[in-house]
C-alpha cells in the first residue's frame, strides 16, 4: 500500500521531479505538488494549477543548476541539475552588408532602441500554458545556422548565434511552432527585418527573423500550425531563411532541444 502523506493524500502528491541533467541551451520543465513556491536564478517561478514549472538555461550556464522548492505543508527542498557542456564551433558568415557589421552611430543607437523593444516584450510573464504543448517545426528546410555557434561576419567576430537558420524560398509560411500571442510585430528592423515575437505563456517566448511578409499584429492569439508570416532575407540576412530564436526571459535557448525535448 503507497505511503500516504500529511492530510490522507497519496504521498506521490509530495514529489518534486525535474530531469537529472540537461544540455546548455535547455528549456526545463518540472512537476511540483500544486501550490508550491518555485525558485530559480533569484526569480520566483509561476507553477500551473497542475504543478508544471517551466525555465530557461543558457548557453554558456554552468553546473549544477539549483531549484529550490516550497511545498504546501511549508517543506522545502533542493533539485539539482547536471548541466552537460555542449561543443560551440565557429561559424563564419561572408557577403554580409558592411554597415550591419560595423555600423555608424545613428545606425547603432537605431539597432539599440530596436533591441531594447524586443526586449521589452521578452519580460511578459503571462500565466498560460502554450510552452507545454509538443512544438512543431515552423517551416520545413534544411538547418543552416545552429544555435549558440560563434559567429563571424566578414571576419569580424560578433555574438553567438541566438537561434536557428532554417533555409527556405523566400515567401515560404512560416507556422507557429505552438500557441501564443504576440507581443510584437515590426516590418523592418535594422539588424533582424521583418521580426515578430510569440509569447507562451511563463516567460517562454519564439522569436522569427528576416520575414518577407508578417500576417498578425499584436495582441493577436495564434494557434499551433497557423501561418503568421512568410520566409524572407530582409535585415542583416545574406540569403532567404528563417531565423527561430526562443527565450526564457532574457536567456536564449535552444528551439532544436525544445523540438526534441522527451518530457
Amino acid at each position: 500500500m503507497p505511503a500516504q502523506a500529511r492530510g490522507g493524500h497519496d504521498a506521490s502528491d509530495l514529489r518534486v521531479v525535474f530531469p537529472a541533467s540537461v544540455p546548455q541551451g535547455s528549456m526545463v520543465l518540472g512537476k511540483v505538488p500544486p501550490g508550491s513556491r518555485v525558485e530559480y536564478a533569484g526569480r520566483t517561478l509561476r507553477t500551473t494549477g497542475y504543478g508544471t514549472v517551466v525555465f530557461g538555461v543558457g548557453r554558456d550556464a554552468t553546473g549544477p543548476v539549483r531549484v529550490a522548492v516550497t511545498r504546501p505543508d511549508g517543506s522545502r527542498t533542493f533539485a539539482d541539475i547536471a548541466l552537460t557542456p555542449r561543443d560551440w564551433p565557429v561559424q563564419r558568415v561572408e557577403g554580409v552588408p558592411p554597415r550591419t557589421v560595423d555600423p555608424p552611430p545613428a545606425v547603432a543607437e537605431r539597432i539599440r532602441r530596436e533591441q531594447a523593444q524586443v526586449a521589452a516584450a521578452r519580460a511578459r510573464d503571462d500565466d498560460r500554458a502554450d510552452f507545454a504543448q509538443r512544438f512543431a517545426w515552423p517551416v520545413d528546410g534544411r538547418i543552416t545556422g545552429r544555435f549558440g555557434h560563434q559567429r563571424v561576419y566578414n571576419g569580424k567576430p560578433g555574438a553567438p548565434h541566438s537561434g536557428m537558420d532554417i533555409a527556405a524560398p523566400t515567401g515560404t509560411p512560416v507556422k507557429a511552432p505552438a500557441a501564443g500571442i504576440v507581443t510584437f510585430a515590426a516590418p523592418d528592423l535594422y539588424l533582424t527585418g521583418g521580426t515578430l515575437l510569440l509569447d507562451h505563456g511563463f516567460g517562454v517566448s519564439s522569436n522569427f527573423l528576416h520575414l518577407s511578409r508578417i500576417d498578425v499584429k499584436a495582441g493577436n492569439r495564434v494557434a499551433q500550425g497557423q501561418v503568421i508570416g512568410a520566409v524572407g532575407a530582409t535585415g542583416r540576412a545574406t540569403g532567404p531563411h528563417l531565423h527561430w530564436g526562443m527565450n526564457w526571459f532574457d536567456v536564449r535557448i535552444d528551439p532544436l532541444l525544445v523540438l526534441e525535448r522527451q518530457q
